[in-house]
């Protein structure tokens, strides 16, 4: 595979190219060394697309997983604690989470355990692998990253996305770079407020 766009978000890849080269340099030997032909094993079963042999989100994912974990990238989750009330969310939003407990449980409200988790983490970067609906990419964008970054567990975030041209070839309802990139253009220069580096990919 190929990254055939990309886009850096409040100076994400600037960074990874001064602070993080040669992680982004395994970053991309990785996308490199995936072929794809390999995980063009869906049957299509849809009206417009029967028969047709069709890329894998899950046989991609498989790929992606099995490369970087080689390179020694896992999984990272950030636990934090919930609450009804406004004002105590706020007051407890940077603080450690066995902290956040205990303040939000002695104003007498109950504390719900949460956390989110990311896909790859490695050397304070995040990666998120997204084959999957619309909605995964907002909430990877604006939810996961941003929860790292606000944490203070990573510097930047990386999305890697499907080009329409990839995206055309597997199931309908699947996120693409230039869609997902129109919908981060659209909020702002400053929102979501983590530096980012989205990478669309095709075979």
């Amino acid at each position: 595979m190929k990254i055939a766009e990309r886009y850096s978000h409040l100076n994400g890849l600037e960074f990874l190219l001064v602070h993080k080269n040669k992680l982004w340099s395994k970053i991309q030997e990785v996308i490199e060394s995936i072929n794809s032909q390999e995980c063009k094993t869906k049957i299509s079963r849809e009206k417009r697309k029967a028969g047709e042999s069709l890329f894998s989100p899950i046989e991609l994912n498989k790929k992606f997983k099995e490369k970087l974990s080689a390179f020694g990238w896992s999984e990272s989750r950030v636990s934090y604690w919930v609450t009804k009330d406004e004002k105590l969310i706020r007051k407890t939003l940077a603080m450690p989470p066995v902290s956040q407990k205990k303040e939000i449980e002695a104003a007498g409200e109950k504390a719900i355990y949460s956390y989110n988790q990311t896909d790859f983490t490695k050397d304070r970067v995040s990666i998120e692998v997204q084959f999957g609906k619309y909605s995964f990419v907002a909430y990877d964008l604006f939810v996961k990253h941003l929860a790292f970054y606000i944490g203070d567990q990573i510097d930047v975030g990386i999305e890697i996305l499907p080009m329409k041209t990839l995206q055309e070839q597997m199931n309908s309802g699947v996120s693409y770079y230039e869609g997902e990139l129109y919908n981060v253009v659209r909020q702002g220069r400053g929102v979501p407020a983590v530096p980012l580096v989205i990478l669309g990919i095709e075979p």
